[in-house]
């Protein structure tokens, strides 16, 4: 175990495969696409290891501690703990499966769109896995360019692609450059860059309150543009809308998540006070957040950006279950303390459960898109028996979205609402408005529109047709789901099941490192 650099390889074999796919005529675009997948089961294999080698203590794991840039003291500082490992599996697990769809759907600049895939991984993982300031804002910033990309070149025209591209680009890197300005007043405070050490040293700016505060907020509105936490949501949907089906889904399953990945690793141990000073202020935008993203989600007519505002309202009970756990509560027990890693577990759960189910949720877009060329949900209906395997399988999905037991989405729902309950009793009652919102939204506007009521055949009626000389992009309902669809969307479905039964694996994992975590705040 020891003789392996495990986080090295995860991280950077990706971008080898995006080097080597660049070297490769674009006229080979079945190699490209070929290679693409297997280079992308390396880091995915390698990190399975990983988990299967954890021993679910909570401290750092697989580290790798080296000198990059003596000069100002930054290291080549790679680890991974019980918050970090769950997330980096889910990312080379949602590439591998994004990289297989789009072996069937792109055909347009295939290498480029693989090669910048390749290298958004790289720079995804490189968050997860490091520990020093320097080198977790350098992939923070290097993964921000083929998303761009990915967006302005591989959206559809009537999306105003590059107009969302580059409103994620402005919006990300207006809250990067707050956060590198107080990743260096952290450095001159504290003199070291590693994530530990400045943990150990926090509070960070000691008694400094109003220093030490508006650091916090520098930080946070960075992290919570990338969540995205409301009022800093507005450049979600028309990323979404335009990505490519592979962008919407790594968008909403992994990009997501770097903003809270960056919350619960910095923000508490760095600043425990400043933090539980804010929980309330911070649980009020997660609240707005649920509720908001729920009733725009049911007035919306677009199926992708319906889904693109569900998981505004998702990353809320995200952020509820974080506020909960940092939250200043007058009496000190075990039962406050129980409460707030439950509530902290179930926001790290969170994450990965809206990354397999909102995941899921985009591939079905796609694959109900690829067919039809449009997204209004009038147009649909009575599609439950023209695609009945199609419709077990968005039914499995969107009521793991919603929150039914036996799927993965209650049970972190259930946490944080469990957690919260304790600590911020208020919040938690007022949050359950959104749960009926979601349940409305989903069976109304995707169940009840899309599949149920009546089939017009005269408007679909081209499309009974197989995929034929007259209609060589496009798929027939008498092909239900196809069989490379089945197999995308077989993993995520696997996951809601499995987490919805018996999660207890994952949160034993999760569980060690959050109470190490929590302990910043005694």
């Amino acid at each position: 175990m020891e003789t392996l650099p495990y986080l090295t390889l995860i991280t950077f074999v990706p971008l080898l495969g995006a080097i080597i796919v660049m070297l490769i005529p674009g006229s080979q675009e079945k190699l490209i696409k070929n290679l693409s997948i297997v280079i992308s089961l390396v880091p995915l294999v390698l990190s399975l290891m990983l988990w299967y080698f954890y021993n679910d203590s909570g401290e750092y794991f697989a580290v790798e501690d080296m000198e990059w840039i003596p000069a100002i003291g930054v290291r080549y500082h790679l680890g991974v703990d019980g918050l970090s490992l769950p997330l980096v599996v889910l990312t080379t697990l949602l590439t591998t499966l994004c990289l297989w769809y789009s072996a069937r759907v792109i055909h347009k600049r295939v290498k480029e769109f693989f090669a910048l895939f390749l290298a958004l991984e790289m720079g995804m993982l490189g968050v997860f896995v490091a520990l020093d300031l320097v080198l977790f804002y350098f992939f923070w910033e290097i993964g921000l360019v083929p998303m761009f990309l990915l967006i302005g070149i591989w959206g559809l025209p009537k999306d105003r692609p590059q107009y969302s591209a580059i409103k994620f680009f402005i919006y990300t890197l207006v809250g990067s450059v707050a956060m590198l300005l107080a990743f260096i007043a952290i450095y001159l405070n504290t003199g070291t860059w590693q994530i530990p050490e400045i943990a150990a040293q926090a509070p960070v700016f000691g008694d400094n309150l109003a220093l030490a505060t508006v650091a916090f907020w520098a930080i946070f509105v960075a992290f919570a543009i990338k969540v995205p936490l409301w009022p800093f949501h507005t450049w979600l949907p028309d990323a979404h809308t335009a990505a490519p089906t592979a962008g919407s889904v790594i968008l909403a399953g992994i990009l997501l998540k770097l903003g809270g990945y960056g919350m619960i690793r910095i923000l508490i141990p760095f600043f425990p006070g400043v933090f539980q000073n804010m929980a309330y202020i911070i649980a009020t935008l997660g609240i707005i957040s649920m509720i908001y993203g729920a009733l725009v989600s049911l007035a919306q007519w677009d199926l992708k950006r319906l889904i693109a505002y569900s998981s505004v309202s998702h990353m809320g009970y995200f952020i509820l279950g974080l506020a909960a756990s940092v939250a200043f509560y007058p009496e000190s027990s075990v039962a406050v303390d129980n409460s707030r890693a439950i509530a902290l577990n179930g926001a790290v759960l969170q994450m990965v459960n809206h990354g397999l189910i909102t995941g899921g949720l985009f591939f079905l877009v796609g694959v109900i898109y690829e067919r039809t060329h449009t997204r209004d949900l009038k147009a649909f209906g009575g599609l439950s028996a023209k695609l009945p395997a199609y419709y077990a399988v968005m039914m499995v999905t969107a009521f793991a979205s919603l929150g039914l037991p036996g799927l993965a989405g209650f049970i972190s729902e259930f946490l944080v609402f469990r957690g919260a309950f304790h600590i911020m009793p208020v919040f938690a009652i007022v949050g359950i408005i959104a749960i009926v919102l979601t349940a409305a939204y989903i069976l109304y506007k995707i169940i009840q529109f899309v599949f149920l009521g009546e089939f017009s055949e005269h408007k679909w009626h081209h499309l009974f047709h197989k995929k034929d000389a007259d209609h060589p992009d496009g798929w027939a309902f008498a092909e239900d789901i196809a069989p490379f669809e089945l197999v995308t969307m077989a993993p995520l479905l696997v996951g809601m099941i499995v987490l919805g039964i018996t999660p207890s694996f994952l949160l034993n994992t999760i569980n060690a490192t959050s109470v190490l975590i929590l302990e910043a705040l005694r």
